[in-house]
């Protein structure tokens, strides 16, 4: 039997729905989503919830389109007759007074200009749009002449969205690659004249520094290692004075200071803070309020009686709005570090005791008030509230064992597979997050302070830089007979291994630790931070391959090869590995969770290397099986300590996890580091700028006075 096709029309009551409110729709999505931008885009620098990033890329993305939509639909409504719903004639009017709140919209809110460092390469786009856009308006503007009664507060909006999209322009523009790397002043790298400013600056005196010296210092030498980020390098000189200043400092202090580093990178890559600020940035924000407020007035006192009442309060609504987010944009400034450097730059200038100076010093003072954390020897200076972090203040850890233990059904797996989103799901339910700690960032910045001491020199520097564990295992006592395992060994086997090894050692320990309730480890504290540090190298090389690419292009290869080795020794002694089980155990040092399936497959996995050395049918030189290799290396590393219990495994594993999270800060691209700046923030980051600042590393010129741009490694 044919079939007949038969249209099922709309009803005429929905397209009228449509054609009345789409354009209102759009214009009240707009407001929103500018309103979203503006209060969520800071909160992306303090944390990496997946959440938060990805519904403030869906809005970055929806607010360009919904306000080009909205701009479109507008100037396609001009001059057409009114039928069937279309907006009338009457209202013209309105629709060309919304139009410059879309230019407004579309320069965006201070707090995002891009959302990835790509996007500042698309400026040329931008400015494009900007002509375009200012064409539609302008075309929407002179179909509503000579007869429109809003034509004053219509060009006021105009010039105002023409200034707001211009600077999102000229930020994107100031921020992409080529420009930035024009912006870095030189003589603060490298010339003749580089001693001159070295002699404004007083010599490092050791001491803590105040709130306010911890944004001037960190402003100071943002100034002075931003060209990092395109890859200049420092002259001896600038490392020798930045050298100087960091081996006076406390770990808390320093700490603060290379986050503040850190907010100011993010600041200059990302917002429009940078364009915002100074004479013509004070300017054109006083001329958006003074506009805003005039438009406010005039449509007040206008005739509304031929306006529909939904449009007259969609207009308040985008007067308003404007209004309020030109307000909360002038309240994030005043509060921001910029405005801090704006009014004491350096922390080198002598103080006069003036009236002035007096209010700025009190002004300052209530701004970098903290709020009251606890900061005591028992307690962590981390992490701080939320609202008074300048990064996540977590360290993300991704376990290899756990993701062996507890794989997804194959069948999904090879779905997701298929789909490509794997490593998507990985991040939410592989990826966990932990607590930056002051006794982490304590014994990382110890650890640094005593590499620094000792490399006075560029090329000893450069040696100790390039280690990848050996210069622990070489220079403590009792440990350097590791080092045959290592020979011909690359970074991301590397970190496999000695993941592997930390894994094995710690949960071994912790399977004493669960026989014996009362024990009490005097090394927990260590151990906990070679776990910590060996689970966020993993998930550096699993998770964040862009910034490992340049050091560990086949660590993904060897990660899948080492699970495929696990699970086969987990079925073969499945019946051993116990079902998974936490317990709670308070004792002196706090509490401590047992996970027996993973103990137990921890045991299995040393018990099964140990059947396969003494059947002879491995040898540690075979590096093709890292899980069996690590698992001698553990077995050794537990043999020494206990031939000679002086020689703490902890104290030298979490030292080799530190050299080895050095390595990996060095020798990674700029880029991919001052990208994370806007995703929460990596503790390898920090390590970066602390080792720059310790004169660690490979940003510095050997011969003096030159400089040029450090080649990719």
């Amino acid at each position: 039997m044919r079939r007949m096709m038969v249209d099922i029309p709309i009803p005429q009551k929905w397209k009228r729905l449509w054609d009345t409110w789409d354009l209102r729709s759009f214009i009240i999505l707009s407001l929103c989503l500018q309103t979203f931008l503006i209060l969520v885009a800071p909160l992306r620098k303090k944390t990496k919830s997946n959440w938060i990033v990805m519904s403030l890329w869906s809005a970055y993305v929806l607010a360009d389109s919904a306000a080009n939509f909205a701009v479109g639909l507008i100037s396609n409504s001009q001059g057409n007759p009114i039928s069937e719903g279309r907006t009338p004639v009457e209202n013209e009017d309105l629709l060309a007074f919304w139009a410059p709140f879309l230019l407004v919209h579309l320069g965006g809110p201070d707090t995002i200009t891009a959302f990835a460092l790509e996007d500042n390469e698309l400026w040329l786009r931008h400015l494009l749009g900007l002509v375009f856009q200012c064409v539609a308006a302008v075309y929407v503007f002179v179909q509503s002449l000579p007869h429109n009664r809003l034509w004053i507060p219509t060009m006021l909006m105009f010039v105002t969205g023409i200034i707001k999209y211009a600077e999102r322009t000229r930020s994107l523009y100031l921020a992409s690659a080529d420009r930035f790397k024009d912006s870095v002043p030189s003589l603060l790298f490298f010339g003749p004249q580089y001693e001159i400013v070295l002699d404004t600056e007083k010599k490092a005196s050791p001491g803590n520094l105040t709130e306010l010296e911890v944004v001037q210092y960190g402003y100071e030498n943002f100034q002075k290692i931003k060209g990092l980020i395109v890859n200049i390098t420092f002259s001896s000189q600038r490392r020798d004075k930045s050298r100087e200043f960091f081996l006076n400092r406390t770990a808390k202090d320093a700490f603060k200071v290379v986050e503040v580093e850190l907010n100011f990178i993010y600041d200059v890559l990302f917002t429009k803070l940078p364009v915002v600020f100074g004479s013509v940035g004070a300017i054109s924000r006083f001329f958006s309020l003074a506009t805003v407020c005039s438009a406010i007035v005039l449509f007040t006192l206008k005739n509304k009686s031929n306006f529909r009442e939904a449009d007259v309060n969609i207009t308040y609504g985008l007067l308003f709005g404007a209004l309020i987010l030109d307000m909360i944009a002038l309240i994030m400034l005043l509060l921001s570090d910029w405005t801090i450097i704006s009014l004491r730059k350096s922390p080198h200038a002598e103080l006069d005791k003036s009236l002035k100076t007096k209010i700025v010093t009190y002004f300052l003072r209530l701004m970098t008030q903290q709020a009251t954390v606890r900061d005591t020897k028992d307690e962590p200076q981390y992490p701080k509230p939320f609202l008074k972090r300048r990064w996540s203040e977590t360290v993300s850890t991704y376990n290899l064992i756990t993701y062996c233990l507890y794989p997804r059904p194959k069948l999904w797996q090879s779905v997701y597979d298929k789909l490509g989103i794997s490593l998507f799901l990985d991040g939410i339910f592989n990826v966990k997050s932990e607590k930056f700690t002051s006794k982490l960032g304590d014994f990382i910045f110890e650890e640094l302070k005593s590499k620094s001491e000792i490399a006075e020199s560029l090329e000893t520097a450069t040696i100790i830089s390039s280690a990848q564990g050996d210069w622990v295992l070489e220079k403590e006592d009792g440990w350097s007979s590791l080092l045959e395992y290592f020979e011909d060994i690359d970074y991301d086997q590397r970190l496999i291994l000695w993941h592997i090894t930390t894994e094995l050692c710690y949960n071994y320990e912790l399977n004493d630790e669960f026989k014996r309730i009362d024990s009490v480890n005097a090394n927990k504290d260590k151990r906990e931070i070679a776990k910590l540090l060996s689970d966020y190298m993993m998930y550096l090389l699993i998770m964040q391959p862009s910034m490992m690419s340049a050091i560990a292009g086949s660590g993904e290869i060897w990660f899948r090869h080492t699970c495929d080795e696990a699970r086969r020794i987990f079925e073969d002694g499945g019946k051993s590995i116990k079902p998974k089980k936490l317990q709670n155990i308070f004792q002196g040092a706090g509490d401590i969770e047992f996970d027996l399936k993973k103990i137990n497959a921890c045991i299995e996995i040393l018990n099964k290397s140990e059947e396969i050395e003494k059947a002879g049918s491995y040898s540690f030189r075979d590096k093709m099986s890292l899980l069996f290799h690590g698992s001698m290396i553990a077995k050794d590393v537990m043999e020494i300590e206990k031939k000679e219990p002086k020689l703490n495994k902890w104290c030298i594993i979490s030292k080799v996890w530190v050299e080895l999270l050095c390595y990996g800060a060095s020798h990674s691209r700029a880029t991919a580091q001052a990208a994370q700046v806007s995703k929460g923030g990596e503790l390898i980051t920090i390590v970066w700028l602390l080792m720059t600042h310790f004169g660690l590393g490979y940003n510095f010129q050997i011969m003096e006075g030159q400089a040029g741009v450090r080649v990719t490694r």
